[in-house]
C-alpha cells in the first residue's frame, strides 16, 4: 500500500480507479482476490460469481456504513480500506469476465464494423448515444443480421447504458403504472423516465450522481439518493432499471408507505443485478417475474427480467 493519509486513499478510491491502477497500488490485496476469483470461475458455476459479488458488495455497504456513522474518523476508514479495495478489485474483475465471455477480448478498443455499426445505429439511437424507444419488430427483423451481437453491451455500459426499451415494452409499462404518481429511481441519465412521460405517466426521475464520471445528468434528474427521493415524494409506484447488484438502496422501496407497486428491469442472474435479498425476504409484496414484459427489454442476449411487485399487505 501507498504511504499517505487513509483519508487520501479513500478519496483515492472516490474517483473510481480502473482494476490495472487499483493492482499496482495495492498489489497484495489483488493476489488473496486473484485467488477467490480463480475459485469462483473453476467449473463455470454462475452461484459462485453470485456469491463473490454478493460478498464483494455487501463488504464495501458494511464498510462505508461505518465510515459514514463515524463522521469519517481517519482511524476507522483506516480499517475499512483494505476491505474496499478488495471490494471494489473484485467487482472490477468480475465485470472484466463479462466482458471476456462477451466479446474474447480483455484489453484493446472493440468497435463494430461499418455496417453493423449502421444498423445499430438505426435500430437503437436517435442521434450518438441518446436512446430512443425501439420498434421491435425491426429490431427483430435487423438484429439477425448483426454479427457483433456480442459487441454491444461491453460499448455501451461505460456510459451506463445497461439495456435498451421496446415501444413495445414502454407501452405496456405506462398501462401498468397508469395516472398513479411514479418515481424512477437510479435513474441515471433519465432515459426510461423520459419515454414514460411521453406515454402519459406521471413520473419523477431521480439519481445520486454517482455516476457523474461517465454521465453528464440532465436537469429533469433530479439528484436524490433513492431513500431521499421516497421520503420526499411517496409515491404510489416505483421503477428501477438495472439496480446493481446485491445495493443498499431498494430495500427502502419495500418500507415506504405510499408505494402499491415496484417494477425492476434488471438481468434473471443475480449476481448482474438487484438486491434479492430484499425481494425475498420483504413480506408486503407478492412478486413475479413477467416473461412478456422480460421479452420487451432489449437485447435478448441479456437474458432480460422484468419483476413486478404488487403491496398485499400495509405496514403495521
Amino acid at each position: 500500500m501507498v504511504k499517505s493519509s487513509p483519508k487520501d486513499e479513500l478519496n483515492w478510491l472516490n474517483r473510481h480507479p480502473r482494476l490495472h491502477e487499483l493492482m499496482e497500488r495495492y498489489p497484495v490485496a489483488w493476489e488473496d482476490v486473484g485467488r477467490e476469483l480463480v475459485n469462483a470461475l473453476e467449473g463455470g458455476q454462475a452461484h459462485k460469481l453470485n456469491d463473490l459479488a454478493a460478498r464483494a458488495a455487501s463488504s464495501a455497504e458494511i464498510w462505508e456504513s461505518r465510515i459514514r456513522k463515524s463522521r469519517n474518523n481517519e482511524k476507522v476508514i483506516e480499517a475499512a480500506l483494505a476491505h474496499l479495495v478488495k471490494s471494489r478489485m473484485s467487482l472490477l474483475a468480475l465485470d472484466k469476465c463479462y466482458l471476456a465471455a462477451a466479446t474474447g477480448k480483455t484489453s484493446g478498443k472493440i468497435r463494430f464494423n461499418l455496417i453493423n455499426g449502421m444498423i445499430i445505429q438505426k435500430l437503437l439511437f436517435s442521434h450518438h448515444l441518446t436512446r430512443k424507444p425501439v420498434s421491435l419488430g425491426w429490431f427483430t427483423f435487423w438484429w439477425r443480421f448483426i454479427g457483433q451481437k456480442r459487441l454491444l453491451m461491453p460499448l455501451v455500459q461505460p456510459k451506463g447504458i445497461y439495456c435498451f426499451y421496446s415501444r413495445e415494452l414502454i407501452q405496456k409499462l405506462a398501462r401498468l403504472m397508469g395516472d398513479r404518481f411514479s418515481l424512477e429511481i437510479g435513474a441515471g441519465d433519465g432515459t426510461l423516465s423520459q419515454f414514460l412521460a411521453l406515454e402519459g405517466v406521471h413520473i419523477k426521475a431521480t439519481d445520486d450522481y454517482s455516476w457523474s464520471h461517465a454521465i453528464a445528468y440532465p436537469d429533469a434528474v433530479e439528484k436524490l439518493d433513492a431513500r431521499q427521493a421516497l421520503d420526499k415524494y411517496q409515491p404510489q409506484v416505483v421503477i428501477c432499471s438495472w439496480p446493481p447488484p446485491a445495493n443498499n438502496f431498494e430495500r427502502h422501496v419495500f418500507t415506504t408507505r405510499s408505494v402499491e407497486l415496484y417494477i425492476v428491469i434488471g438481468s434473471r442472474y443475480r449476481f448482474a443485478s438487484g438486491n434479492w435479498d430484499a425481494y425475498t425476504t420483504q413480506s408486503r409484496f407478492a412478486w413475479s417475474l413477467d416473461p412478456r414484459l422480460s421479452r420487451y427489454v432489449i437485447p435478448p442476449e441479456l437474458d432480460n427480467a422484468v419483476l413486478l411487485f404488487h403491496k398485499v399487505s400495509p405496514l403495521k
